[in-house]
């Protein structure tokens, strides 16, 4: 990893350097995007089976990109007792959570004695991406598809990437189908969250895309906001652990390691401690612990790329890179871990304490782990299912009430010059 002191010389440059933008906003990926979307907005399944053979290695025909329900079938069969276990703790969470978090009908009334107030109603096609890549993210079928089904989304539409025989993990369909998909597409890239956009003959468009992916999903999702809209950009996965000198380096080095490991490269980790002895003891219990690991090739990668280990001069100093950084997850392990949650203002989540790794929250805790990643959590929440939900404002006035209001509505018009406006409710007034 890479190791910076606010001691060194060069700090400050260090620093910059840290905290500029991530691959999600990388130049060259936006334009190989467009690229790709432009050719599925032409083309249409065409070029979802020419991306899917060129990127995936799978040469698929039409009636394929589908999955069947005797594929579904074939996942839910294989299922063992251990997984319908994990998917049905992890899922009774995330409802749970997600009810809680619902948006509900309300009405007032205003100065005018006329009734105001707002309705929300569940998107009807939600599209739902999940990553596939060199691990089945079997969590993230629940983390989304889940809160859809909450919100009540009558059709969710899954899009995944399948490897070069065709095939999507057996325990990704079951999760997937377990958590309320409606239809499922064996279609990557920004080649699935176009086609969702844009649709095509196998793929309607839907309303809304939900679900991280790799920095091409998610400037696509970025560039196709007004076509469809979308939930927010999580991409590459990312931790800070936020330590003082009370921190279990063991533990902190083990969080940094977990979620370098998913592989794309462009992971990005962070330790930011004011203390220089548990600096070092993270950085020993990295070469100790990395040797161990399945997955050591690519997380060593993803620490050579993005992965440092800072010290700062003080806690402020700390909570400040903090909030610049915005991290997707941010642990703090220090004295009075909620005290000092109470100032990081751009985590995506928070993670308290020495016993709340960030694994708990990928998999099982309740909230989704559908959180923005490269400093978008700035000016962006982590998943929630009233993003499922549209907002409607619905206004009903009677004569009374339109009577109260109309010296202002007139007024209004006045000002603005334009007579129709008041007319339009001054025509009502008249006996």
């Amino acid at each position: 990893m890479n190791v910076v002191r606010h001691t060194d010389a060069n700090f400050a440059a260090k620093i910059r350097e840290i905290t500029v933008a991530s691959s999600l906003f990388d130049a060259e990926i936006e334009q190989r995007t467009r690229d790709i979307l432009d050719f599925v907005r032409i083309c249409g399944d065409d070029a979802l089976l020419e991306l899917t053979e060129r990127f995936d290695g799978a040469k698929l025909s039409v009636e394929q990109l589908a999955v069947t329900q005797a594929e579904l079938m074939a996942a839910s069969l294989k299922a063992d007792e251990s997984l319908r276990k994990a998917v049905a703790e992890a899922e009774k969470n995330i409802a749970a959570f997600a009810k809680k978090s619902l948006r509900r009908n309300w009405q007032v009334k205003n100065s005018h004695g006329a009734s105001v107030g707002e309705k929300f109603d569940a998107f009807q096609r939600a599209g739902i991406y999940i990553p596939g890549g060199t691990a089945p993210l079997v969590s993230w079928s629940l983390m989304t598809i889940t809160l859809a089904k909450v919100a009540g989304c009558k059709e969710i539409v899954v899009t995944t990437p399948c490897g070069k025989n065709g095939g999507i993990n057996s325990a990704l369909l079951f999760a997937a189908r377990t958590a309320g998909a409606t239809e499922i597409y064996r279609v990557g890239g920004a080649q699935a969250i176009a086609a969702m956009a844009y649709g095509t003959n196998t793929i309607r468009r839907v309303q809304k895309i939900f679900g991280p992916g790799n920095a091409y999903v998610v400037a696509a999702k970025r560039l196709l906001v007004g076509h469809v809209a979308i939930d927010l950009l999580p991409g590459p996965s990312e931790v800070l652990v936020l330590a003082d000198e009370t921190a279990n380096p063991k533990f902190a080095a083990a969080d940094l390691l977990a979620q370098a490991e998913h592989g794309s490269g462009h992971e990005r980790v962070w330790l930011v401690t004011t203390s220089p002895k548990i600096l070092k003891a993270v950085e020993n219990e990295i070469a100790k612990q990395l040797p161990k690991l399945a997955r050591r090739e690519f997380i060593s990668r993803a620490l050579q790329n993005n992965g440092w280990l800072i010290q700062v001069k003080s806690l402020d100093d700390a909570i400040a890179l903090t909030n610049q950084l915005a991290p997707e997850h941010c642990e703090v392990m220090t004295k009075n871990a909620r005290k000092v949650s109470e100032k990081i203002l751009t985590a995506g989540a928070i993670f308290l304490g020495v016993f709340s790794p960030t694994v708990l929250g990928d998999y099982v805790a309740g909230p989704s782990h559908t959180l923005p990643t490269g400093g978008a959590g700035a000016s962006f929440a982590g998943l929630t299912v009233d993003q499922f939900q549209r907002r409607t404002s619905v206004v009903e006035y009677n004569q009374a009430s339109l009577k109260k209001a109309l010296s202002a509505v007139k007024k209004f018009a006045e000002i603005e010059g334009l007579d129709a406006h008041g007319r339009s409710a001054e025509i009502r007034s008249a006996k």
